[in-house]
């Protein structure tokens, strides 16, 4: 099914925004049928929510579990939720966040070299400490290879020359697309 076709993206973009929504304003979610156009394909994706530059909540499936169109709207509601890093989005901040969404490719082994910055994103692992971060983070900082990695095996908790020492690295793309930001929320770091 990949690559996402315009109007399915729209799909998947409007699913999001109506679970932040509701959970903003402490709604449950409503039950789903599945959106024409959209297969019971499973993809791992993540959400992330953006309040001008900075991030406001981002949380995902790697695993492939559930269809699509589903996984979007639980982590849309999740992020806007349940990200421990920040409160629970308000109803006064809706106007103000643009939503992003990742639709990651299978995983697949890859070694350091082969990584390619925009290209990849990175899933290192050793037992049972794993950090994942999605292709357009280490564009946005403006990180090499090698610091991708670091900061790869930083968010799994492990040393950061883990990658160097054992620690498995897997690779995957991503389809990345977000909503048009309104005129204030421009920026440079756009999706």
């Amino acid at each position: 099914m990949l690559p996402l076709a315009e109007i399915q993206q729209q799909i998947l973009l409007r699913l999001a925004r109506e679970a932040v929504e509701a959970s903003a304003r402490n709604l449950r979610l409503p039950e789903m049928a599945a959106p024409p156009d959209f297969s019971a394909e499973c993809f791992g994706a993540f959400v992330s929510l953006h309040k001008g530059e900075l991030l406001r909540g981002c949380i995902g499936h790697i695993e492939a579990l559930k269809p699509l169109a589903q996984t979007v709207r639980e982590c849309a509601f999740s992020a806007a939720m349940f990200d421990p890093r920040f409160h629970p989005v308000t109803p006064e901040e809706l106007d103000e966040l643009r939503i992003e969404i990742s639709v990651l490719s299978p995983f697949f082994d890859i070694v350091a070299e082969q990584v390619e910055v925009g290209l990849h994103g990175l899933l290192i692992s050793r037992g049972a400490q794993r950090g994942l971060l999605l292709p357009q983070v280490a564009v946005h900082w403006n990180w090499d290879r090698e610091r991708f990695l670091i900061e790869t095996c930083r968010k799994a908790g492990l040393n950061e020359a883990a990658w160097r020492h054992g620690a498995r690295i897997q690779a995957f793309t991503a389809q990345v697309f977000a909503e048009a930001a309104h005129p204030a929320q421009t920026s440079p770091h756009a999706a």
